[in-house]
């Protein structure tokens, strides 16, 4: 079968044009005209809507007090602060959990409290807080354990720390379970019997609010003294990067905490965290979005605890400067390349194993599993197989010796589906799983395996109900590429921060040509580039991860339809409009080609 036949077809769903809607947005907002019709594409069809949404004011942040349960860690803090009891960060190793952990290291140390901090392993330990690594930490002299990302579902943790005489402080936001820790005191947006009125903070949004409580606490006043709102100002920055990196939606309290955090961290960066924008030129752009933490600085970070160093990523942004600080970030960036070296490998034998065993377009979720598949990169694997195949999808590690139990990592990208309750459905096959409706990991016995995928996807069909599983792409509005200019993108520009909640725009355009033929690029040749042409407009557009659509665009005779997102490049000072491909398709009926 050719390439061009067997690639995937999704379906595209156009949001359909409310002229009248846009019309009485642009009367009574003064919006233009282009920000109205994405607007009401999104289902803000008021100005008061409209501007709830554009507006990011810092003011717009709720009072730390009110969110759940901080009054009290508060309390336990400023007096451990005092008595220099000693008191360690315990964080996630992701990029969320490290984010947070350096935010509540460097608020503690600059109170003066005696603070460390602990990550587990997560190839050795995995997630969470776990019985040996308390004891251990115990047996060191910590009388307070914090835990940053983590320990909501740490019931048995919580029950050890009360033995041992350490006290327990939780801060999670991750999915409660039937029962909860015996920990001094709990900080969760959701926590049962409260009502903070927004739930989806990353755990370094719940670690900045605590951030935030405990100077306010020390100051004694709401104000602040100078270098405790240059703490937060730098701690706000590391919000924002755990907010995009953990894929929260980007609205309410998290739409202020990304907008306000990118410019923080261009404006002034932690030593460490600079030196790591030194090597991947974030440095020389004039201002940071969010693609800018996602595709660079959020996989480095991550890289490190995927490749079980996480505590490096957490010593980075809790350095000073140096030259210590300089060889962090060349060895974080080092990492990544490992890092990317190792997902490629297990992506291709994940892309076998979909290609030879199972049904790729029909089948409602897809399970995967090899022996030796490295632990620290499966879940990515998984996300980008959750993309390109439009369902849920599990990617399972089965230990090389066969003594140890597989485990496991999933991701739904765009379905909709909440992959934390599919998992729940299958729980009596799984040792153990956590994790959220977009993210979760699983630890399972190999015998179990074979029955686990047949129960997962039938949770998830039961969830798809009567939606059809096709490969779906929601489209915003037909634009046609001759509109595309740095002032229609200023425009757009109003609605970011984009990302989980408030994707990019997505836009359409009929009757494209390719203005000389596309080709590959990138180290690895896995990315694609093309310049395209409609009427007299040509444009420059890159696919990244596509490059299996270079031949077949190469090939197609007649004009096309693309699907894609506007954005803005920037290189050596020059900013130009360039277009991100989503999806192709031949255009099967002769229209106009637009002006």
């Amino acid at each position: 079968m050719s390439n061009k036949a067997s690639r995937m077809q999704r379906q595209w769903r156009i949001t359909p044009h409310d002229a009248p809607l846009v019309e009485q947005l642009i009367r009574t907002s003064g919006l233009s005209p282009v920000v109205a019709q994405l607007l009401v594409s999104r289902g803000v069809y008021s100005s008061n809507d409209a501007s709830a949404f554009l507006e990011t004011k810092l003011t717009n942040l709720r009072d730390p007090q009110s969110l759940p349960g901080i009054p009290k860690a508060t309390q336990i803090l400023i007096r451990a602060i005092e008595d220099k009891t000693p008191t360690v960060i315990y964080g996630d190793y992701d990029a969320d959990g490290m984010t947070g952990a350096a935010i509540m290291v460097n608020t503690l140390r600059l109170l003066g409290a005696d603070v460390s901090y602990y990550v587990p392993n997560r190839l050795e330990e995995g997630y969470g807080l776990n019985e040996d690594a308390i004891r251990t930490l115990v047996t060191r002299g910590k009388k307070l354990i914090v835990s940053v990302d983590c320990g909501i579902a740490s019931v048995g943790c919580a029950k050890l720390c009360r033995e041992l005489d350490a006290t327990l402080i939780i801060t999670d936001h991750h999915q409660i379970g039937e029962e909860l820790p015996d920990a001094e005191a709990i900080v969760h947006p959701r926590l049962p019997g409260t009502n903070y009125p927004f739930g989806e903070l990353c755990g370094a949004g719940v670690a900045f609010k605590l951030a935030w409580s405990l100077c306010q606490a020390k100051c004694g006043q709401k104000k602040v003294t100078p270098p405790m709102k240059r703490l937060l100002m730098q701690s706000l920055a590391l919000a924002a990067i755990g907010t995009i990196a953990d894929v929260v939606p980007l609205v309410d309290e998290n739409r202020v905490l990304v907008n306000h955090g990118l410019k923080a961290l261009k404006a002034d960066p932690l030593p460490g965290l600079l030196e790591l924008m030194k090597r991947t030129k974030l440095d020389q752009v004039s201002e940071l979005n969010t693609e800018s933490v996602s595709f660079t600085l959020a996989p480095r970070l991550n890289a490190a605890g995927r490749l079980g160093q996480a505590q490096l990523g957490i010593e980075l942004m809790t350095i000073d400067a140096g030259e210590r600080a300089v060889m962090l970030a060349e060895y974080i960036d080092g990492l990544n390349a490992t890092r990317d070296t190792l997902q490629r490998s297990v992506q291709l034998a994940a892309q076998k194993q979909i290609k030879e065993e199972f049904d790729g377009e029909n089948d409602p979720a897809l399970v995967l599993n090899g022996v030796g598949w490295h632990a620290g990169v499966i879940g990515v694997v998984a996300g980008r197989l959750a993309e390109k195949y439009a369902k849920p999808v599990i990617i399972i590690s089965m230990d090389q010796t066969g003594k140890s139990d597989a485990v496991g990592s999933g991701r739904v990208g765009g379905t909709g589906v909440n992959l934390f309750e599919a998992l729940k459905d299958c729980e009596n096959r799984l040792v153990r799983f956590g994790g959220h409706p977009a993210a979760g990991g699983l630890t399972i016995r190999e015998s179990e395996i074979e029955a686990f995928r047949g129960d997962f996807c039938e949770a998830v069909a039961k969830q798809w109900a009567d939606q059809s599983i096709e490969p779906a792409i929601q489209i915003d509005a037909e634009a046609p590429l001759g509109q595309l200019n740095l002032h229609i993108m200023s425009q757009i520009e109003t609605m970011a921060p984009f990302g989980a909640g408030n994707p990019r725009p997505v836009l359409m355009g009929r009757g494209i040509e390719l203005a000389e033929p596309a080709k590959k690029m990138g180290s690895s040749e896995r990315h694609l580039s093309v310049r395209l042409k409609q009427g007299s407009k040509v444009i420059r557009g890159v696919a990244f991860g596509a490059a299996d659509w270079c031949e077949p665009l190469n090939e197609c005779a007649g004009p096309i339809e693309i699907a894609y997102r506007p954005v803005i490049n920037e290189f050596r000072g020059y900013k130009s409009v360039e277009i991100h491909l989503v999806d192709w398709r031949e255009q099967t009926v002769s229209e106009p080609v637009p002006s």
